[in-house]
């Protein structure tokens, strides 16, 4: 079974587990799916972390010794997070130092709530990253209009950056424009930026989710049911590969840049009518990372298809999807539009979970929940 996900690494790409809580750190767990399973990295949000407190009481402690000491909500959410996120650097950190930087990452975003608050999300990122303290950490930035120039302050002050949130062409070439500014106030901050890493978390599920409904809303377009988000994300590598050339990328990469790798994140299959492998396997190209949850995981080890390279022979063809799809009235800019809004509404929700299972928490252990 293992054998499979070798081979997925063997293609390139950096399969990361998007899924962490206390239970696996504490149990061993991402330790053995290091050994196992070719895992190099792992990524958290909101609701993973509300998942875990919910599901164990390997946090009880911790939450009793913060509320006799006078912590409040934000506090101890800060604190329960930073904690799981600095141990896992410590158990990624062989594989960190491995391969210089490229891999063994854990990434904690900033509150989504700050998502259109530039100033903001700017302090909260430095400020996590003093907290977590570890060089393996990822701050994970929503890449809206509003983030990308945080995204650039935070690299120019030499922070490493998953940008997070991406759905669109359009909107991807921001995200790659605030990363090469990123490197240039770094070296204007006297960075070596030879050590500073980034990737750019490209969704794929929710992209065929939003468009399904509305060819399934048109009727008559069922051949087109399925594909939206692996091509668009393929069309979106194409983009890296042009973006990471000519003048100013080859003046970084003089001096020492490494490139900004797309990750494929929401690899979940959300229709069950569909393989469940099917944003792994035909996304598999190298220098990419695919993060995916233990269930998708599961299934690439146990039937996944590894059959190489799935994205440079298919560019033709992603175009050809796309420009089918807006003969079928697709109309892209707003369908992107939609998922960028419900995707900084989502994270929030989940973040108000996570403070509500938090003061529920704080409350069994008879301490204050304000």
């Amino acid at each position: 079974m293992a054998t499979r996900l070798q081979q997925l690494s063997d293609a390139g790409v950096s399969i990361w587990l998007d899924d962490l809580s206390r239970e696996r750190i504490e149990t061993g767990n991402l330790t053995d799916l290091m050994k196992n399973s070719s895992v190099v990295g792992i990524t958290s949000n909101p609701s993973i972390f509300a998942n875990a407190l919910e599901e164990g009481e390997r946090y009880d402690e911790q939450v009793r010794h913060l509320v006799a000491a006078g912590a409040d909500v934000e506090s101890v959410v800060q604190e329960l997070t930073t904690t799981d996120v600095r141990d896992a650097c410590d158990i990624f950190r062989p594989v960190f130092d491995a391969t210089n930087g490229v891999d063994g990452r854990v990434s904690i975003e900033v509150s989504p709530g700050l998502a259109h608050d530039t100033t903001a999300t700017v302090a909260q990122a430095a400020e996590l990253w003093r907290k977590v303290d570890r060089p393996n950490a990822y701050i994970k930035i929503p890449g809206t209009k509003e983030g990308c120039p945080a995204i650039a302050e935070t690299l120019g002050a030499g922070i490493p950056v998953n940008v997070t949130l991406i759905f669109g062409l359009d909107q991807y070439q921001d995200v790659m424009n605030a990363y090469f500014d990123g490197l240039e106030k770094a070296l204007d901050n006297g960075h070596d930026i030879s050590g500073l890493h980034s990737v750019a978390s490209f969704f794929v599920s929710r992209v065929d989710t939003e468009i399904d409904n509305r060819l399934q809303a048109a009727g008559g377009h069922d051949d087109l049911l399925g594909k939206a988000g692996i091509a668009n994300a393929r069309l979106a590598y194409q983009a890296y590969e042009k973006f990471f050339a000519g003048e100013r990328w080859e003046r970084l990469k003089g001096a020492g840049a490494n490139t900004q790798r797309p990750l494929w994140a929401s690899t979940g299959v959300k229709n069950p009518a569909y393989p469940d492998t099917m944003y792994v396997v035909d996304l598999a190209v190298a220098d990419t990372v695919n993060t995916m949850p233990q269930k998708t995981l599961d299934a690439v080890a146990d039937h996944g298809d590894i059959k190489g390279d799935q994205v440079h022979p298919f560019y033709d063809d992603a175009a050809t999807v796309m420009a089918d799809l807006a003969k079928a009235g697709i109309d892209y800019d707003d369908v992107i539009a939609v998922l960028i809004k419900e995707g900084v509404e989502k994270f929030v929700k989940a973040w108000d979970d996570l403070y509500a299972t938090v003061r529920k928490q704080m409350g069994a252990t008879g301490g204050s929940e304000a």
